[in-house]
């Protein structure tokens, strides 16, 4: 067995040992997600919130079915996201009008402001995470995180969690 020299077998145990770029992202990423729903739980939503949010509001009238084939979910799972939001007053379901059968997801006037709100609180949460990156590694970080992203085939502003 190598030691470092100088270094008693306390010392050796007490140090952290090499952490992997695997390691470092998933620590890294629990720990983000964790105070971004610490942030955004004054607003009275959750992470999931959020996420179905943005999707109904940068296509609104679109239908769960839609929703539920982007996120690679079940239909039934997206019908029970829905329905905590509208009890929230933040999405209403419209019949649509070219196909009366499925309904057509908009963000209330609620939804709205939370969702104004949430883009402020997000921006403050990725000042904050990444405070001790520059612009320019900032930017470049997430263009390689963008390429392991793709690589592993996952659905671009998709969360993974909602599997």
């Amino acid at each position: 067995m190598s030691t470092a020299p100088g270094a008693g077998p306390d010392e050796r145990a007490a140090r952290p040992g090499p952490r992997g770029t695997a390691f470092l992202l998933s620590q890294v990423g629990a720990h983000a997600a964790a105070r971004f729903a610490e942030r955004i739980s004054e607003l009275g939503v959750i992470p999931a919130d959020v996420g179905l949010l943005r999707m109904i509001a940068t296509r609104p009238g679109r239908s769960q079915q839609s929703l539920a084939e982007e996120m690679g979910v079940v239909p039934s799972r997206v019908v029970a996201l829905v329905d905590s939001l509208e009890r929230k007053g933040l999405v209403e379901r419209r019949r649509n009008p070219q196909d009366r059968r499925n309904h057509a997801l908009h963000l209330t006037e609620e939804g709205t402001r939370v969702m104004k709100e949430m883009r402020r609180l997000g921006s403050a949460h990725e000042d904050d995470i990444c405070a001790a990156l520059d612009r320019a590694q900032r930017a470049r970080l997430a263009e390689l995180l963008e390429a392991i992203a793709a690589q592993q085939g996952l659905t671009p502003g998709v969360h993974p969690g909602y599997r």
